[in-house]
């Protein structure tokens, strides 16, 4: 049996779109999300780093999360809009790799930045004479960096397996990355166990913490009602809310992708939820928090005065 990589160093990606006007309109649509989905998280990095009065746990947090989702969209987008534009599908062995790599790192990572998120309103708002002890600078520093070291151990194991598997079927992948499901498809040997792994990849990197951050904010919803104040309990709520919107839209496409058997998935379909927590989730992200958060807007207006010269 002949292992394709072994002879050949190269894969295709079916890409997301046909090559053609309508599909040029639409790269042009993506390419314009990538762009915002750029400006935006790269804007909400550099606004928790220069504002002093953000440097809190949340904020920290929200600032690994933006830029996970900046590494995450450009882990994908840049590749297809070239493969798009060159008319050339085809990737390399090594840049496959990589590009599964970075793909699952912040897949992982991002689940467990968003768990730790929640853990955080959790504990300041049901908990808060303990907030300064249990989510002091040195705990949130650990949260980060096990979100990050988990992610990649996940990824660069996956990663390791995916690249050597025998390949000797259609070595086109019909997705527009790298994506583990779509090139186990393309493997020629029983992939059972691996895909078993998968599955268990999947729940604890991704049902684990959202069951975690559905009891986090069931706990959270239970004390809000139950404040005295209106304006803390109408402060607390627009908080919860942006961060179970910002959930929603990471993990209900993910989840739902990844924990189906393969008997219910079809490529187009898969594709199509790829664009949700690849492409729009990174975009919506910095917008849903800088619109629904009052710190955040007013951190803009004090960073804008400071950089913007002042009129003698």
């Amino acid at each position: 049996m002949e292992r394709w990589n072994e002879t050949s160093n190269d894969f295709t990606l079916l890409g997301l779109f046909p090559q053609n006007q309508t599909g040029l309109l639409l790269l042009l649509l993506i390419l314009s999300v990538f762009v915002l989905a750029c400006l935006g998280n790269s804007g909400m990095t550099a606004l928790i780093f220069l504002d002093p009065r953000l440097h809190t746990p949340m904020y920290f947090l929200l600032s690994q999360l933006s830029l996970m989702d900046l590494m995450y969209i450009s882990s994908t987008v840049p590749k297809m809009a070239i493969n798009f534009l060159s008319g050339q599908n085809s990737i390399s062995f090594l840049g496959c790799g990589v590009q599964s790599f970075f793909f699952l790192t912040m897949a992982g990572s991002e689940g467990l930045i968003l768990a730790s998120m929640a853990c955080d309103r959790f504990v300041a708002i049901c908990h808060p004479l303990h907030y300064p002890i249990r989510m002091s600078k040195r705990m949130c520093l650990k949260m980060i960096l096990g979100s990050w070291i988990l992610g990649s151990i996940n990824s660069v194991s996956h990663t390791f397996y995916i690249l050597h598997l025998p390949y000797c079927r259609s070595r086109a992948i019909n997705h527009f990355f790298c994506d583990v499901p779509a090139m186990v498809h393309l493997a020629c040997m029983d992939t059972w166990v691996y895909e078993y792994m998968v599955f268990v990849s999947t729940v604890v990197f991704l049902l684990l913490p959202f069951l975690g951050i559905t009891v986090s904010y069931g706990r959270v919803l239970y004390a809000v009602l139950h404040m005295r104040s209106k304006e803390g309990r109408k402060r607390a709520f627009t908080t919860c809310s942006t961060h179970l919107t910002v959930v929603t839209f990471y993990y209900a496409p993910f989840v739902y992708t990844y924990l189906r058997p393969k008997t219910f998935r079809s490529p187009a379909e898969d594709k199509i939820l790829a664009v949700f927590y690849t492409i729009l989730t990174p975009m919506l992200n910095p917008i849903i928090y800088s619109l629904r958060n009052k710190e955040v807007l007013r951190a803009m207006g004090r960073v804008c005065g400071i950089l913007s010269p002042r009129k003698e």
